[in-house]
């Protein structure tokens, strides 16, 4: 448990150093001069202005298709009945009578 106490206490005193080393090293960059203007940067070659597009002819009218002739009346069906017609029942034999 005491090793750990002094692993923690050795790292904060490294990184309280560390700390110093950055803040001087940025107060060194601050007063350096100013850096010189950087060059300027060449501009982009323009494009070569192309030809017009040629016109393109215009397209041609489909013809009207004629209308075809009226078809033929079809000739009506006769009637289907849609009643059912009665079945004539034969009356049934007379029985024999036996003694």
């Amino acid at each position: 448990m005491a090793s750990s106490n002094c692993f923690v206490l050795a790292l904060f005193v490294a990184l309280a150093f560390a700390s110093v080393d950055e803040g001087l090293a940025a107060r060194h960059l601050m007063q350096l001069p100013t850096l010189p203007p950087l060059p300027s940067i060449p501009g982009i070659p323009q494009q070569p202005t192309l030809p017009p597009i040629p016109s393109v002819p215009p397209i041609p009218r489909i013809p009207k298709i004629p209308t075809p002739p009226p078809l033929p009346s079809i000739p009506s069906f006769p009637n289907i009945p849609t009643t059912i017609p009665s079945i004539p029942f034969f009356s049934p034999p007379p029985s024999t009578k036996s003694p």
